[in-house]
């Protein structure tokens, strides 16, 4: 069994370690193949970006191209596509990932990452947390009572949630619930709350709570309604087994066969979509940050990508392709300890 899964281990980190070249290869190779020029753009070299006039050029224009020219050789965008993705490559095996050219001139960019992850993380895991506690056992409850009111209605309700944009959702939000609205509970923006002398520890705590559930409910709606329902189909196809009514028939309580017998075997579904969980632990969500003004790796992005920066935009790259196969490898390795009949060998049978 450990022969297996070593070979099996290694298998998928060598077609692993391929797939994220070739995501790199393809990403810097879209990047540099975009329509403009990075270095000539006025954000980067600090021009106004009018055009030279006919009678001469001002010299602030002779500097601005010269700071263009210097920015082409830093990011080796004067040298071929494949020679200049190999000297990436060569910096970012070594941990240097380069500094930002436009977001954050000149700093480090795995300091401007390492300053939003916490955020995005602390986000991302309390609106998964949420996700996972109230979608299962909803789910669970939708597919053992297949059929009656409470399913019908929890179908309702469920894809009525899954058809709100979160954009208009955050929004109306806001409108309600914050200052200004009807019911002025919650803060309007950000995630850290202003802290006075003489506060107790359940006032701060509060405070943390009110700033995190607005956001935390606009991350996790939508996933909450879709892993209901694939709850619910997993554990309709597994209840129907004959062993589920061998169990039944042979006395065994129905909370055992419900949790311990059918759940365990409907967990392949759920595995399969927590898969995709890590990669979006980093990437944060664009459109709930901006909104709700939180400085996160989704603002980040949108930063990076606006103004094509470029080392930013590889370093974010390379996180997120490393945590998707990072995710998938996770995925098939719960498998094996859901269902101890999935095997790493096609000779386990």
């Amino acid at each position: 069994m450990k022969d297996h899964f070593f070979q099996y281990l290694c298998k998928r980190l060598y077609l692993g370690l391929l797939t994220l070249l070739i995501i790199l290869f393809a990403s810097y190779a879209l990047l540099r193949l975009a329509p403009g020029d990075p270095s000539k753009s006025s954000f980067l070299a600090g021009g106004d970006g009018s055009a030279a006039s006919s009678t001469g050029m001002m010299d602030s224009d002779k500097s601005s191209m010269g700071k263009n020219v210097l920015l082409e050789k830093k990011l080796n965008l004067d040298k071929p596509l494949l020679v200049g993705f190999f000297l990436w490559m060569k910096d970012a095996v070594q941990g240097d990932f380069g500094t930002s050219v436009s977001v954050d001139k000149g700093r480090p960019v795995w300091t401007l990452i390492k300053e939003r992850l916490p955020v995005t993380l602390r986000l991302n895991i309390l609106a998964i947390l949420l996700t996972y506690l109230l979608a299962v056992p909803v789910g669970i409850q939708t597919a053992v009572r297949a059929d009656s009111k409470f399913d019908r209605l929890s179908t309702f309700f469920l894809f009525f949630l899954y058809s709100l944009p979160v954009l208009w959702t955050a929004l109306m939000l806001q409108a309600v619930f914050c200052k200004g609205g009807m019911f002025p509970v919650f803060p309007l923006k950000g995630l850290t709350p202003t802290v006075s002398d003489g506060m107790s520890t359940w006032k701060i705590m509060l405070l943390y709570v009110s700033h995190y559930t607005l956001p935390v409910l606009c991350l996790s709606y939508g996933s909450f309604a879709g892993i209901a329902r694939f709850t619910r189909a997993g554990m309709l196809e597994v209840i129907r087994q004959e062993y589920i009514r061998t169990a039944r028939a042979k006395g065994v309580p129905e909370h055992a066969v419900i949790y311990h017998h059918a759940f365990r075997n409907a967990l392949i579904i759920m595995i399969t979509l927590f898969a995709g969980i890590l990669p979006s632990l980093v990437a944060g969500s664009i459109l709930v940050e901006y909104i709700f003004n939180i400085p996160g790796m989704g603002a980040l992005s949108m930063l990076a990508l606006s103004s094509r920066d470029i080392p930013l935009l590889m370093a974010l790259f390379s996180f997120s392709g490393f945590l998707t196969l990072s995710g998938i490898l996770l995925a098939d390795i719960l498998y094996m300890l859901a269902d101890p009949r999935i095997g790493f060998s096609s000779k386990n049978g």
